[in-house]
């Protein structure tokens, strides 16, 4: 058995992957096999073996496993002739390789496909798998497909030649027969007949069709002479009745047109009217807010002149203080200039001490001589004055410890003196912070809206009120003005890290608004407002349970409440309100962020402030923000100014008790300077006490070597008498220079404390120029808010004489004007027809009478032209 697809020597040639080539075969209690598989290879196979062994079985499962009906193998008359003797099935299954350009659906079927055909006695079914075995077909069509992709004919002779056809043709004598043979196994003959067939049905069928259209030539022009006469006349009446319709649907869309205009102008001075109490209620309160203005200018002016008189005090001081530091820092430096002279005169001194002492001790080296008793006397004499200096030196030392550690207790006491003026410092810097956000509380306590944007969002809300008709839809805003909480302050300052960049913001309707919005906020001089655009119309939004965090905590959209659903609709939308859990304490905040993965969560925020969140790996704790103010959210600051007074009186009494122990260890510091100088006298005594004793002992080994010398005692006397005149003046000198430092320590000082006090004057002083200052601009403001409040009551009032009244007596004229106009053209268009009628063909109100003018008078033309033509 040869494939037909074989070569004579596939080694000649690259390999190509090929589809359709059988590689395998698998027979189960098929004919005389009871199990059976062969692997075939790519090009050529032969299968061989004895007469009875079963070769064209292998053959006959192939045409089988085609679709080959068992008539049609010329070796079975049913299929169940092919089970094996004593079995009830039989299984042929067939692997084909479906690689390369020629694949069947590769996929769907994969590199290979598998053909298995199983009969039983009463059926037989054919099923298609892909390579991994999963059945993807079982109907004949499928087979059919496959065999005919791989053009493959199992009864065709020239594909599979069985041994009986091999024994006709080889039997056949003369050439015609084999060429019957040939024709046949080619298909040829059929191809031929079913081409001849077709040929005679297209003859008869193109005579038929020739003589039925010359039969229905003159019918068909007559017919279409006709349709034409017909579809002209209908078009021309048409026309007519649509201008009959249009004159109707004219006059009534002319009384229509008046009755909207009458509605229109109806609902005009309605407005004109609704109109007028508003004016007149803005006259009134603009009225009532300049009398206000006006008591709170008047209060501010005399505040403003005690502060005045406070401030000129204050710059007095300022300026004698300024003064006083300046003469004791010429003083200081006036004392150290003189310090520095005395200290190069006494060590000039010095030197001429050491030249004359030189000159002795040569004058010694020169005659040494003495004899032995009073070198013995002398040398007893000396050892005593050696007890005696070092008896002095230990004297010197101890005191010069002393005054070390008296020095260190001094350098501790000034850094606490520092510390706690730094810690006084801090009290009053905080005073004031608090002096400060108390003022904000009262003045959010007189217009709430003013914790959301301070003094300039009054400003914005007065310039939107000013443009409020270029405005689509009025601007929301701020949001924090539309909410509160509905557990009062316990979450606050967690809502307020959670959600208080959007408390300040403002919400329009398009983007136009938004514009609108900016302009007015420059107007107001209120930069870098948070404007955020959202659809008004828009329900609320009703959050589904298992889109939320699935845990007992609070979030922040279930504290907050508000009427407004477009404000809870953007604290969800753009503030995830609804995925911001809130917790009590530090140790929940992290045990629900980051230990109990609960989905839908965004962020925690702990009462105290913190903020904590994961995002993948990464787990973050964020510290509250020390410039972070709860309680805006408040209904009440009632209780919020009390704590902060409360606060700010301990504060104060905090900085008053750190006065008093800075004036302690000012006065301890003094005493200490006090012990110091007085250890500092006594060890420069001992030092000279010493020094006196060290000279003496040097000026008796200097004697015992001037007696053993011959050198005359008068020039040795004259030397020591000048050495001790020299140290003398020395010590005298040192003594004055002892009390110059001292000088300049006490001037240093005086210098430091009038610095400390000047410095201490400016702070002070700067909280009454910040206190002076914030009123001035208090009064700029209150001053402005006045002159705004004028200029609002006199539009107003303008408003209110030039065009709300006039405007009302206009629209009043003009509406029974319409009236008129509609009775008259109600009664004309009942005349053409009644409104019923014009009502069952549909109304008139879709177009307005101008465009039914200009249509009827084309229907006119065009009526006139078909008229004339047809």
């Amino acid at each position: 058995m040869a494939d037909s697809r074989a070569c004579s020597n596939p080694r000649n040639r690259p390999t190509r992957l090929q589809a359709g080539i059988i590689s395998r075969i698998r027979l189960e209690n098929f004919m005389c096999h009871s199990n059976l598989e062969i692997e075939f290879g790519d090009w050529v196979n032969f299968i061989t073996g004895q007469n009875g062994s079963g070769k064209s079985a292998i053959l006959t499962a192939l045409c089988v496993a085609f679709g080959s009906r068992a008539r049609g193998t010329q070796r079975a008359n049913s299929m169940r002739d092919f089970i094996k003797t004593g079995c009830s099935s039989a299984l042929v299954q067939v692997e084909i390789k479906n690689q390369g350009e020629d694949a069947f659906k590769p996929e769907t079927y994969g590199d290979a496909m598998i053909v298995e055909r199983r009969i039983s006695e009463s059926t037989s079914s054919i099923t298609l798998k892909n390579w991994q075995g999963k059945k993807v077909g079982s109907r004949k069509e499928d087979l059919r497909e496959v065999i005919e992709h791989f053009n493959i004919d199992v009864e065709n002779p020239c594909v599979i030649m069985s041994q009986d056809k091999s024994r006709e043709f080889l039997h056949s004598g003369n050439a015609k027969d084999k060429f019957k043979f040939f024709f046949k196994a080619t298909l040829l003959q059929q191809v031929d007949d079913l081409l001849k067939g077709i040929q005679n049905q297209l003859n008869g069928a193109t005579e038929l069709v020739n003589n039925l259209e010359k039969s229905l030539r003159p019918i068909l022009k007559e017919l279409d002479e006709l349709q034409e006469k017909i579809k002209n006349m209908e078009f021309v009446e048409e026309i007519s009745q649509q201008v009959q319709l249009l004159k109707k649907k004219l006059a009534w869309s002319w009384v229509y047109d008046a009755d909207k205009k009458l509605e229109v102008q109806n609902k005009l001075i309605e407005k004109l009217k609704g109109r007028i109490p508003t004016c007149q209620a803005r006259i009134d309160q603009q009225h009532s807010k300049m009398k206000e203005l006006s008591d709170q200018l008047t209060k501010k002016k005399s505040q403003i002149a005690n502060m005045m008189e406070r401030t000129s005090e204050v710059r007095r001081m300022k300026e004698d203080l300024q003064h006083s530091l300046s003469m004791a820092t010429k003083e200081r430096l006036e004392l150290e200039g003189e310090r520095d002279l005395k200290t190069s005169h006494i060590q000039k001194m010095i030197q001429q001490v050491k030249l004359l002492e030189q000159q002795i001790h040569d004058i010694h080296e020169q005659h040494i001589q003495n004899t032995q008793a009073e070198e013995n006397e002398m040398e007893e004499r000396l050892q005593e004055l050696q007890v005696e200096v070092d008896e002095a030196n230990d004297i010197f030392q101890r005191l010069k410890d002393e005054e070390d550690a008296l020095t260190e207790s001094l350098e501790m006491a000034k850094d606490e003196i520092k510390k706690i003026a730094s810690q006084i410092e801090e009290y009053e810097r905080r005073h004031r912070e608090i002096s400060s956000h108390i003022r904000e509380l009262q003045m959010h306590q007189t217009n709430q809206v003013t914790a959301f944007g301070g003094g300039r969002v009054i400003n914005l809300l007065q310039a939107i009120e000013r443009h409020r008709h270029r405005f689509k839809r009025p601007p929301i805003g701020p949001i924090g003005a539309h909410v509160n909480l509905e557990h009062g302050d316990t979450w606050s300052i967690a809502i307020e890290n959670a959600v208080g960049r959007l408390l300040n913001a403002f919400i329009v309707t398009d983007h136009k608004d938004s514009l609108v919005l900016r302009a007015c906020a420059r107007e107001a001089n209120y930069n870098h407002l948070q404007i955020i655009i959202y659809d008004f119309s828009r329900s609320k939004l009703n959050i589904p349970t298992h889109m939320l965090p699935q845990t007992s905590h609070p979030t922040a959209f279930s504290i907050i409440k508000s009427d407004n659903p477009t404000v809870l609709n953007v604290l969800v939308d753009v503030g995830n309100a609804e995925r911001q859990v809130l917790v009590r304490d530090y140790d929940i905040g992290k045990t629900v962020a980051f230990d109990q993965r609960i989905s839908n969560l965004k962020e925690v925020y702990t009462s105290d402030g913190y903020k904590m969140f994961s995002r993948g790996s990464a787990q973050t704790i964020l510290p509250p923000n020390k410039n972070a103010r709860g309680g805006r959210l408040s209904g009440s600051y009632d209780n919020q100014i009390k704590n902060l007074e409360n606060e700010a009186s301990k504060t104060k009494e905090h900085a008053q008790q750190g006065r008093g122990r800075k004036r302690n260890k000012e006065e301890e510091l003094s005493s200490l300077l006090d012990k110091m100088n007085n250890a500092k006298r006594r060890r420069i005594n001992a030092e000279r006490e010493l020094r006196s004793k060290e000279f003496e002992l040097q000026d008796l080994k200097k004697s015992i070597s001037a007696e053993a010398s011959s050198a005359p005692e008068s020039t040795v006397n004259e030397l020591h008498q000048e050495i001790s005149r020299l140290h003398q003046v020395i010590q005298e000198k040192e003594e004055l220079l002892e009390k110059l430092q001292m000088r300049v320590n006490e001037a240093g000082n005086k210098a430091k404390d009038l610095k400390a006090s000047f410095e201490n004057l400016c702070e002070s002083a700067k909280t009454e120029f910040d206190a002076l200052a914030e009123a001035e601009d208090m009064l700029m403001m209150i001053e402005k808010d006045l002159h705004d409040a004028e200029a609002e009551k006199k539009h107003f009032e303008n408003v209110m004489s030039n065009r709300v009244l006039s405007d009302l007596n206009n629209a009043e004229t003009e509406y029974q004007e319409l009236e008129h106009n509609s009775k008259e053209n109600r009664r004309k268009a009942s005349i053409i027809c009644p409104e019923n009628e014009i009502e069952a063909l549909g109304g008139c109100s879709e177009s307005n009478p101008e465009q039914l003018s200009a249509q009827l008078s084309r229907m006119n033309q065009r009526l006139q032209r078909e008229s004339q033509r047809y």
